[in-house]
């Protein structure tokens, strides 16, 4: 169903109902962002505001901002807060919008740990400001969406980080086993708001959208840009983010598909597989000058040209097994990533129960183990199971203390008299005895039944 002919109608006064219901019915195409129920929108068309403030486009953003949840911006509202605020605003908001008048409020800036112990700058717009822009989305993606790369995989309807991994390890399979990996630097903060508006105004008719996207541009919805871990799907910040990403890089994209080069790109990562280092290095030197056309640099200490198996995409690196198959494996980067997680959510000085603490940890597993489900190390699953088990038997022996409670407990739950006493004889080396015998009274199965997932299975 296209949009043409169906704006003129859309200019008629919207009135949002009294009650918004976080059950409206609404077809969500992706899971980053659910696309507008009005199909595809031909460029230039100049009443898309109207589509934005449409009332089941309203209430499929309002659903996925409650889903999403997020923290609060500089105005304090909580995504629960919202609907009642809402409700008591929404005539005075609406105009707003309407007559280009509304001005968003700048976004929250925070600091958050990097893996490689350094800090990167987060922007937390108001949630406010991320429900109408998870409306404009709506409205913007199936307009742009169709003619973006068939190889640009980051926060688009249908397409997910997995498909550029297994993409990429096609190329690595048909012998392109260099890889031209390339990041840019401080991408988000770089980017040129007159470049990117100028890419918006080709498909964009309805100034009143211009401006209110620049707005936020200069509000500092992009300059902190997409920070979230990959495997747990949403990403922070603004949801307009991934996709004036898209836009921009999509320049990119468009010339390397021209020359015929194999390659992925996942928002701001792109990574292009040739069969030679010189191939490589000429590749390398293209990149650098398509980005410098569109104001960005490439991050030279985090670039290179080398072998596959030595770069990651996505948290995956690839190796090679029997009659050189290529295979994934989780790159070492994002191994050192979940262990210091799991350490955190075990430590022992933690003051919690074992069920706290097996609630928290199968909560972050089951996100880690979907989405690293592509790997092809079962033994390396496996080990990490045994790792984590081992670290929560150690918090039972913490929890016990004493050697008297020690043996009392262990005896309890089947250890013989001597394993028992063994263990409570060395009580305080918790590390090393839950290594021991106290795999007896904590079998496999009760970690099962605590609800702790298994990784290798």
């Amino acid at each position: 169903m296209s949009l043409e002919g169906k704006v003129p109608q859309m200019i008629r006064q919207l009135e949002l109902p009294l009650k918004w219901s976080s059950e409206a019915r609404s077809e969500q195409r992706s899971e980053e962002a659910p696309t507008a129920t009005h199909g595809n929108e031909r460029s230039g068309t100049s009443g898309l505001m109207e589509l934005v403030l449409e009332r089941q486009n309203l209430q499929a953003a309002l659903k996925r901002v409650r889903k999403n949840k997020g923290s609060p911006g500089i105005d304090g509202m909580t995504v629960d807060e919202l609907p009642d605020y809402l409700r008591a605003r929404w005539s005075e908001l609406r105009e707003h919008l309407l007559s280009g008048a509304y001005r968003p409020s700048m976004v929250k800036q925070q600091l958050i740990p990097k893996g490689n112990g350094e800090m990167r700058k987060l922007g937390i717009p108001t949630v406010l400001d991320r429900f109408i822009q998870q409306a404009i989305l709506q409205v913007l993606q199936p307009i742009f969406d169709p003619g973006f790369s068939e190889y640009s995989y980051g926060f688009r309807p249908r397409r997910r980080a997995h498909d550029a991994v297994v993409q990429a390890q096609r190329y690595v399979q048909e012998g392109r086993r260099i890889v031209v990996d390339v990041d840019l630097e401080q991408f988000f903060d770089r980017v040129n708001h007159d470049v990117l508006m100028g890419r918006l105004a080709t498909r964009i008719g309805d100034r009143r959208v211009l401006r209110l996207i620049r707005r936020y541009l200069e509000a500092g919805i992009l300059a902190q840009g997409i920070a979230t871990e990959r495997h747990e799907g949403t990403p922070q910040g603004g949801p307009l983010s991934p996709l004036l990403a898209n836009v921009l890089l999509d320049e990119v994209d468009k010339e390397l598909e021209k020359r015929g080069h194999a390659f992925v790109r996942y928002a701001d990562d792109c990574n292009v597989y040739v069969r030679s280092r010189r191939a490589g290095v000429r590749v390398m030197e293209l990149l650098r000058l398509l980005y410098a056309n569109l104001r960005l640099r490439v991050n030279e200490s985090k670039s290179a040209v080398d072998h596959a198996a030595n770069r990651k995409l996505l948290g995956y690196s690839f190796w090679f097994g029997a009659r050189s198959t290529v295979k994934r494996r989780v790159a070492k980067k994002a191994l050192a990533t979940m262990k210091e997680r799991v350490r955190d959510i075990t430590k022992r000085s933690g003051g919690r129960s074992i069920k706290q603490v097996a609630t928290e940890l199968r909560s972050y597993l089951l996100g880690w183990k979907e989405y690293f489900r592509l790997a092809d190390t079962p033994g390396v699953f496996e080990d990490l199971d045994k790792w984590i088990r081992h670290r929560l038997r150690a918090i039972h022996l913490k929890h016990w203390k004493r050697g008297t409670t020690i043996f009392r407990e262990l005896r309890a739950r089947g250890l013989s008299v001597d394993g028992a006493a063994k263990v409570a004889y060395f009580g305080r080396r918790w590390w090393k005895n839950s290594g021991m015998l106290i795999h007896v009274a904590f079998p496999i199965s009760y970690f099962d039944q605590l609800g702790v997932p298994r990784l290798a299975s």
